[in-house]
């Protein structure tokens, strides 16, 4: 038995797990937040970071011997932060955080500049985001022009930690997971567009050789293997243990819907990202802008909390007596309609009652999330099973009425801290193929976590016939709303 370590460095602090190589139990692990100040301190939505903050969290959640006996690590870091370097490899500021919202003028103006949505999705897969490091690049040159021009190489937080475990290397790497989030890198093509970085910058910079998924970016002085690392997206999807025919709904205020595919997918009208997986794999994605927020508006409406609004859910009937809610209370992004609201139909005497509006909340936000899948499938990608992640996966109603809206098993697992957990698997795959006893073909096949399994079962057709429902009323509501996805 062998021992590998997977650390995720997250917007809040660093994960350190430690995993058995064949199998992938959870021997060890840690946590220490990240060390904020200033205005990150009260906010709590830090949009920089002095990245020595991460090096002292992971020495915090590495202490007391924890990666005693390890003898690969992999990395996971939060995707599309942006770390700006000197000639001389000095960061010359603080680096960008993905949840820095300030450069969406920036990306605007791009996706502009290149000639719309369309042309970006054709060159990188992907239209251009205020958490893109491509839209950061922008706001750099026009805020801080001074900065800008000193910049000479751009890193990923993952890249950057990789490159300090090493001992800081001449050679900076990074992996086609997290570089796919860039906006200047293409997943169809697997290179660089080095043009349009200069569009965004001014000036074209050196920027990380991209590694294989199983190609290990070298060795501590200590003689560690590192792994490539990747996006924590990608991570997570790996120590999930998904492959082709799965996806991944992840529950937050929003929510971000993903699967396995073996191509890239080029969408036209921007609505899905392609993204690279970790393994030579694709991960198609869209977002949502409402999910769960949906649940704790309508809770807070009817004086409860999620538990008790899944209790009354559960005492209405499929179908809510006709109530039918269209989520778009922040706008949508799946179908495109930013300046949208929430809709609420089907008002009668017998249907104006806590229990049935409630059931409305659960089914509308489900078959938001339910069209966000078909248009997965509408463009090849195959959903057999859906792994349903976040706090209110836990809801008894979502349980309940999931399955049969997703026309798919639903995997529910445990919390874990899959993000890390992937990147141990990966450091395993690194490890296996350079001792000679994995291929660099498919990731070691590690044990699945703990977790339930949901079937549509019975109530299929009773799915079919709410998502006809909501359809009808979306299709009435915003005529066309998917005509161009």
């Amino acid at each position: 038995m062998g021992k590998v370590a997977g650390i995720d460095s997250s917007t809040a602090g660093t994960t350190v797990v430690v995993c058995d190589t064949d199998t992938g139990e959870v021997l060890r692990q840690g946590y220490a937040p990240h060390p904020v100040e200033g205005e990150a301190a009260t906010s709590g939505k830090p949009t920089e970071s002095d990245p020595q903050s991460w090096l002292l969290s992971l020495g915090e959640a590495a202490k007391d011997g924890l990666l005693e006996g390890v003898q690969a690590i992999g990395i996971s870091g939060q995707q599309q932060g942006l770390l700006a370097l000197d000639a001389g490899g000095v960061l010359v500021r603080p680096a960008l955080l993905r949840g820095d919202k300030r450069a969406q003028p920036q990306a605007a103006d791009l996706t502009a500049e290149l000639g719309g949505p369309a042309k970006w999705a054709q060159a990188v897969q992907s239209v251009p985001q205020a958490s893109y490091p491509v839209a950061k690049l922008r706001w750099l040159a026009q805020h801080e022009p001074a900065t800008a021009q000193r910049t000479a190489e751009v890193l990923l937080p993952h890249d950057w930690l990789v490159w300090q475990l090493l001992g800081r290397p001449q050679r900076r790497t990074t992996d086609r997971g997290d570089v796919s989030g860039t906006g200047y890198w293409s997943a169809a093509a697997g290179e660089y567009r080095h043009d349009l970085v200069e569009l965004a910058l001014g000036h074209r910079v050196a920027l990380p050789h991209v590694l294989g998924p199983a190609e290990p970016a070298g060795q501590t002085p200590e003689g560690l293997l590192i792994s490539a690392g990747t996006g924590d997206t990608m991570a997570a999807a790996l120590g999930l243990g998904v492959g082709p025919g799965d996806a991944v709904v992840s529950l937050g205020a929003a929510s971000t819907v993903f699967a396995v595919h073996g191509e890239p997918l080029t969408d036209l009208s921007g609505t899905i990202t392609s993204f690279a997986d970790a393994t030579g794999r694709h991960l198609p994605l869209l977002r949502t802008r409402n999910a769960v927020r949906v649940l704790r508006a309508t809770a807070e409406l009817l004086g409860t909390d999620l538990a008790g609004l899944s209790d009354l859910a559960l005492s209405s009937t499929p179908g809510a007596y006709g109530l039918v809610l269209l989520p778009y209370l922040e706008g949508e992004s799946t179908p495109n309609l930013p300046h949208s609201a929430g809709t609420l139909t089907g008002l009668r005497r017998e249907s104006m009652k806590p229990e049935h509006l409630a059931r409305a909340a659960f089914e509308g936000m489900l078959c938001g999330l339910a069209d966000a899948l078909d248009v997965l499938r509408g463009r090849g990608v195959a959903v057999r099973r859906v792994f349903l992640l976040g706090a209110a996966a836990e809801l008894p109603a979502v349980r309940v009425i999931a399955p049969a809206l997703f026309e798919a098993q639903v995997v529910v697992p445990e919390p874990g801290d899959y993000a890390a957990v992937g990147a141990a698997r990966q450091a395993a795959w690194s490890l296996g193929v350079v001792l000679g006893s994995e291929t660099a073909q498919a990731p070691p096949a590690w044990r699945g976590g703990a977790h339930q399994v949901l079937e549509p079962g019975d109530d299929q057709p009773v799915g079919q016939a709410i998502r006809q429902q909501y359809t009808t009323v979306r299709e009435q509501t915003h005529p066309g709303a998917f005509a161009e996805v």
